[in-house]
């Protein structure tokens, strides 16, 4: 059923924000949710550009808001909206405020922003009133229906809503220019009548929208409004016309008005105050002058605005004594959750996390390395295997077992184009594909035959070597097993042709480190392996995987702490971080050559099917 014209909003109102306030948005929905409207006010949202859906609460419910590109998209979406509230700034809700009283479809446009120029807001207030539409604002909070709708921030939050009974209606119409004093007059009419019916901020622009006498009017035509309130201003003469509507007969119930500014007759002349029209050039315009006149026809006006709210509640208890009204009983309302982040703040939840993090911290003023800040981790030149020890083990290492961790990344940096790893990093790359794609190919080939042994090796190792057993015995144990010893050999390296990288964490070790009880064992071991065979040499993840070992132990670490970086595979990170930066080296080699898409070459392929078939 269609609004009768005096009534701007009802439970059904929908609107349409124009700009991405979203806090202004979530306040609508929840004072919805607290009036128990079946229907969310709020139905679209128009950010200009974007299209898209944007998450909000109803209650305990989330539900999805359609954001449009423009207010034309939004509108032929959704039918059923009949108002715009419009965030926009001042330089561009001029255009948009347009584009909204244009649409059939608009009834009550609503303009936030302030400073918006006098000639602008002179056109836009003729076009609504040729069109037969509504305005409110400039320079406005809003207003509200209470029980039904409400225009973004008016109001205050969800607590001031139910305090103020805002979230029922009542029987107050009440009307100002000033939003800071509506969420007063609010309070002052809960605590004096059964509450409000409609509240509306015209705005403190000198030519708003809407006049204070037009609200005035429309609630004198509504059945449910049985006495009216409102705040004029000095200067201008908004309050002159209430005065002939009153003295006319136009407005037959009982209002309650105080303009505000009494205090001008104190300050220098020429003053103004926070709203443009507020300021008084001749004494018409004055408060004194105003309140006077409309004390003589039947206005009631207090003696000041400390008396406010006795000459509300002397006026609704006259109305209720002479049986024209029964005062509306109160509602119980249904009690809004607080958002996670506001109870957070307030230390009004506790939640179990689902992640712990014991290394970094960056959550509050300045990012943690384990207890490190970085800019002492700058400013003290900290190197990537104390960056490491920070972020893996918790701890800033010495020297030594810093420098051994950053020694073992710049060897197993790279091994030529050749490597299992390098090779499919170069195919991927070759096929066009990006950057991080043609990495993690080859990072998904390190495993036990490739780089991953480190882990592996420090392991069958360490097992032997506690479990006290001779080279020999355990060599004999891995061959009964069928296993192979992780860490033993290489394919062109030998005794005679040493490994280079290996020959330097021996070096290093030997100079470097507390003892060596693990490389000296498993360089045991590798006397017997290479008599069989030459290449059986103690390679370089079996080097970096015993001295990971010896390094841990130097440092005085706990059984416990070795087992748990070993079994967690931790140890062949060593060699993923280094190899990562050769993998990445050889993407860009591949970029830089534009190299085209690589095809294994047929000859090279060993084709053994069964016969043909005829």
């Amino acid at each position: 059923m269609a609004r009768p014209d005096y009534q701007l909003f009802d439970r059904n109102t929908r609107a349409l924000i124009f700009g991405m306030q979203v806090n202004a948005a979530q306040r609508m929905l929840d004072f919805d949710y607290c009036c128990k409207r079946e229907k969310p006010s709020v139905a679209a949202i128009v950010d200009p550009g974007k299209t898209e859906l944007s998450k909000f609460f109803f209650g305990t419910k989330e539900i999805f808001i359609p954001v449009y590109p423009d207010i034309q998209s939004a509108l032929s979406s959704h039918p059923d909206i009949d108002v715009a509230i419009n965030f926009a700034s001042y330089r561009s809700a001029y255009e948009t405020s347009l584009s909204a009283l244009e649409s059939a479809q608009i009834r009550t446009l609503v303009i936030i922003a302030e400073g918006i120029p006098e000639r602008f807001s002179r056109h836009l207030r003729a076009v609504a009133l040729k069109n037969g539409k509504v305005i409110i604002g400039p320079a406005t909070v809003g207003g509200l229906a209470a029980g039904a709708f409400k225009i973004g921030n008016t109001g205050g939050t969800i607590d001031n809503i139910v305090s103020a009974k805002l979230h029922r209606a009542g029987s107050v119409g009440f009307v100002s220019k000033s939003g800071g004093m509506s969420n007063e007059a609010y309070n002052i009419i809960a605590r004096n009548t059964d509450g409000l019916y409609e509240g509306i901020a015209i705005g403190g622009d000198a030519y708003p929208g809407s006049y204070l006498l037009e609200h005035l009017i429309r609630y004198e035509a509504n059945p449910a409004i049985k006495m009216l309130v409102c705040l004029g201003e000095v200067g201008g003469e908004e309050e002159w016309r209430i005065y002939d509507a009153v003295k006319s007969g136009k407005i037959k119930k009982p209002l309650v008005m105080w303009v505000t500014g009494t205090s001008l007759g104190h300050m220098p002349k020429g003053i103004q105050f926070g709203h443009a029209g507020a300021k008084a050039d001749a004494k018409r315009e004055t408060a004194e002058a105003k309140n006077a006149a409309l004390a003589e026809i039947g206005v009631i006006v207090p003696k000041s605005f400390d008396d406010f709210d006795k000459a509300i509640k002397e006026t609704f208890d006259r109305l209720v004594a002479s049986g024209k009204h029964t005062a509306i009983p109160e509602v119980q309302a249904p009690p809004i959750p607080m958002n996670y982040k506001e109870a957070a703040a307030r230390n009004l939840v506790r939640r179990p996390t689902n992640f712990t993090c014991t290394i970094s911290d960056d959550s509050g003023d300045e990012l943690l390395y384990a207890g490190h800040k970085i800019s002492k981790v700058i400013s003290e030149n900290y190197s990537i295997g104390d960056v490491i020890g920070l972020l893996w083990f918790k701890e800033k290492l010495p020297v030594w077992a810093a420098q051994f961790i950053e020694m073992v990344v710049k060897l197993s940096a790279d091994h030529g184009p050749c490597v299992s790893g390098a090779h499919n990093t170069i195919v991927t790359a070759r096929a066009g594909k990006d950057l991080m794609s043609s990495v993690a190919t080859g990072i998904l080939t390190i495993g036990p035959r490739f780089g991953g042994a480190v882990a592996g090796a420090a392991l069958h190792f360490k097992n032997a070597f506690e479990a006290k057993m001779t080279p020999s015995e355990f060599i004999a144990d891995m061959k009964k097993k069928n296993i192979k010893v992780q860490g033993i050999g290489h394919r062109i390296k030998s005794l005679k042709n040493p490994d280079m990288r290996v020959v330097l964490l021996k070096k290093f070790a030997s100079e470097n480190f507390p003892k060596t009880p693990l490389l000296n064992y498993a360089l045991e071991v590798e006397k017997l392996t290479t008599a069989k065979k030459d290449t059986l040499i103690l390679n370089v993840d079996g080097a970096i995987g015993v001295l990971a070992v010896d390094m841990m132990q130097g440092l005085g670490w706990t059984e416990e702490r070795i087992k748990s970086v070993i079994d967690s595979g931790g140890l062949n990170g060593l060699f993923l971080l280094g190899r990562t930066i050769g993998f990445v080296g050889h993407y860009m080699d591949q970029s830089r050559l534009k190299a085209d898409l690589y095809r294994h070459p047929w000859e090279d392929v060993l084709y053994d099917l069964p016969p043909v078939v005829s």
